[in-house]
């Protein structure tokens, strides 16, 4: 008999980073790092897969029960029709008659097809001994094509002008895929920023940055306008006017109070702007960039499907695409971005600001660059040093860049010990009184 899947197993897990202020903006001033976390069971006990949706602590248990809900398309499935159609299993979650009706393609539904996704191309990556980055970069440019769904985007990209992107980047891969191996792939850090860090610290791991090789930091603005202004002063100082130092308002401010907080800060040479409104707000992202060039604007981190970013593109409001491994419905419909992005010629710098986020999206910037845009110029993964040693196969950074994942699957893979210890709201993580 065939391998099947015999159902989806739920864990809610959070870890209490909001002890140390470790994740806070100027928007989630507080925030727990948190996985609305999934197993993808076989009746093979040896085969399974492992995804999540990234949460910040209150609400997780909604996304948690959005996986629940996917449970019946996907129990009793023939395991080669979820790892030897991936594009197929995809549509399958998305297209769902009577869900879609809470989406569709976006929110808390989709977040959740996003994890089971995951959770699937982490059970293909492994039947296959491959990681997922060097799987998705050895296929055909049909098959990289036929896992994406161009529904609403064909206008802007169609599947021809997919399989020419793809084909154009043929050649070179092999070598690419060897830098990578060498290499590594550039990232910058967004460990100095946070908004609670006192000054002393902010400047401390400022520097620290700088001595381990990263070229850039990422600082989080939007709160208070002269404290922004103390503080990137503060950090160009610490790392000098060579390094980049990107800031991001986490949506904090509207258009024109935008506009002029960036126009406050750009003596101090921010190298992009993040999230300066609304995510929804496309228009709104293009005045913005045009009211603050030089400076780029950047934005993906809440964007929700392939149909925003189109628009994005289309509308000339971003410099830079941040897409998130756990935020659309997972990689099929991240494989779009990506083409969109190199079809309209926007560097992706992925964000990856959250717990398992960098081990996830690692995955796909690589693949971006050995099959898609084949570019590093301009671009980076962002990366936090906060809670990687909870992950069986977590990210390694040396010198400033990712080292290219060797082990099978997607390194999205809890370990034992960690699920059990941060399950919310009974595991010892959350039991035990906290001391300062």
């Amino acid at each position: 008999m065939r391998p099947v899947v015999t159902g989806l197993s739920t864990f809610d897990v959070r870890f209490p980073t909001s002890r140390h202020l470790d994740g806070s903006d100027a928007m989630n001033p507080d925030p727990d790092y948190s996985a609305a976390y999934v197993v993808l069971r076989t009746d093979d006990p040896s085969l399974a897969g492992h995804g999540f949706a990234f949460t910040i602590g209150r609400g997780t248990e909604v996304v948690v029960a959005a996986i629940r809900a996917l449970e019946p398309l996907v129990a009793g499935l023939p395991l080669d029709d979820v790892a030897g159609d991936l594009g197929g299993f995809a549509r399958r979650l998305a297209d769902d008659s009577q869900l879609r009706w809470l989406g569709p393609d976006k929110g808390v539904v989709a977040m959740a097809a996003g994890a089971v996704v995951n959770a699937a191309w982490d059970l293909a990556g492994k039947l296959a001994g491959q990681p997922v980055w060097r799987m998705l970069a050895g296929m055909t440019p049909e098959e990289i094509a036929d896992l994406v769904d161009f529904r609403y985007i064909e206008e802007a990209l169609s599947r021809d002008e997919a399989l020419a992107i793809l084909r154009a980047a043929e050649p070179g891969r092999r070598e690419r895929a060897a830098t990578l191996v060498t290499e590594g792939y550039p990232a910058y850090t967004t460990s100095p920023g946070w908004l609670g860090y006192d000054d002393e610290k902010l400047v401390r791991l400022s520097k620290q940055a700088v001595a381990d090789g990263f070229t850039q930091i990422k600082l989080k603005v939007g709160a208070d306008a002269a404290d922004d202004v103390r503080r990137m002063r503060l950090a160009r100082e610490a790392v000098g006017p060579d390094i980049r130092i990107a800031i991001d308002a986490n949506q904090r401010w509207g258009v024109d109070e935008a506009i002029g907080a960036v126009r406050q800060l750009a003596p101090l040479q921010p190298w992009w702007i993040e999230e300066p409104t609304s995510p929804d707000d496309i228009l709104g992202h293009a005045a913005v960039r045009r009211g603050v060039a030089p400076v780029r604007v950047a934005t993906g981190e809440h964007v929700a499907n392939r149909i925003v970013f189109k628009q994005l593109l289309q509308a000339g409001a971003v410099d830079i695409v941040q897409i998130d491994a756990c935020r659309v419905a997972g990689v099929n419909e991240n494989v779009a971005i990506l083409l969109l992005a190199a079809k309209f010629g926007v560097a992706v710098c992925p964000h990856a600001g959250g717990v398992g986020l960098c081990e996830a999206v690692q995955h796909l910037s690589m693949f971006d660059y050995v099959a898609v845009s084949g570019r590093l110029d301009d671009r980076a993964i962002e990366y936090v040093d906060h809670l990687h040693e909870h992950f069986v196969d977590p990210v390694r950074i040396v010198d400033g860049r990712y080292l290219a994942p060797a082990a099978p699957g997607m390194s999205t893979e809890l370990r034992p010990e960690s699920l059990t210890a941060h399950r919310f709201p009974d595991g010892p993580a959350w039991s035990r009184p906290f001391e300062r």
